[in-house]
């Protein structure tokens, strides 16, 4: 997916001299990860906390949020799991919430969601989704914060599993999957996300960030495009 074809990208804005200046690692399978971003019932589950209060509120916001979740997340991180596994790439699982149940361990800005979502280490919500649950062999690492550089040894684990190639999912675009991939890139991985394997709760935030990302932290494809590549396929220019 080039710039001019991602969602929310500047089109006819005259900006195309950034992808100059961006070095795009050759794709290669042996030192990719795909890193699947809190997808967990307290905000990526139409039933869980957060979905259940927004119903309670009225509000129209989780039509998009979950519909996208139900008919496009799941199903594309699905098919890159089952790509990944099969093949030579490694699988991380990001999850978010406090370790304790009071959430006294959570950061000031996240301790009122912590605690309204009921989003806390042994809880339901805190569970990583039914659809998507991890093999016994995936690791799971729980982070406090929105980016989960600043918060856990996700660096640590990725050197010492010689990935450098992150391919990024989840929830939410916006939040935890735009911070933890630019945290990422700040510290010399490779990063990519797959527009049609994350979701928000508002259309012009997931473009936005589609469109900002590509502006030097990255690179964004549709999973197709990150399973032919990593299969060797050639690409379309079309």
């Amino acid at each position: 997916m080039t710039t001019a074809d991602s969602p929310g990208s500047p089109g006819s804005r005259d900006d195309d001299y950034i992808q100059a200046f961006m070095n795009h690692p050759a794709p290669a399978f042996e030192r990719a990860a795909l890193v699947v971003v809190d997808m967990q019932y307290a905000t990526g589950h139409r039933d869980g906390a957060l979905g259940r209060r927004l119903a309670a509120e009225g509000s129209n916001v989780a039509g998009y949020r979950f519909d996208r979740i139900e008919s496009m997340v799941v199903p594309n991180v699905s098919r890159l799991l089952q790509h990944f596994r099969a093949g030579a790439g490694a699988v991380l699982y990001l999850t978010v919430g406090a370790g304790k149940a009071d959430c006294t361990d959570a950061p000031p800005h996240m301790k009122g969601m912590f605690q309204a979502l009921d989003n806390f280490e042994g809880s339901r919500e805190h569970e990583i989704i039914d659809e998507l649950k991890p093999q016994p062999d995936e690791s799971v690492i729980n982070k406090t914060t929105i980016g989960a550089f600043a918060s856990t040894g996700i660096d640590h684990l990725l050197r010492s599993l010689g990935r450098d190639q992150l391919y990024m999912t989840g929830v939410s675009t916006n939040m935890c999957v735009d911070t933890t991939a630019r945290e990422a890139a700040d510290r010399g991985y490779g990063v990519t996300l797959i527009e049609d394997a994350c979701a928000t709760t508002h259309e012009d935030l997931h473009n936005a960030t589609i469109t900002n990302f590509q502006r030097l932290f990255g690179r964004v494809i549709s999973t197709d495009e990150a399973m032919a590549e990593l299969r060797g396929e050639p690409q379309s220019d079309e």
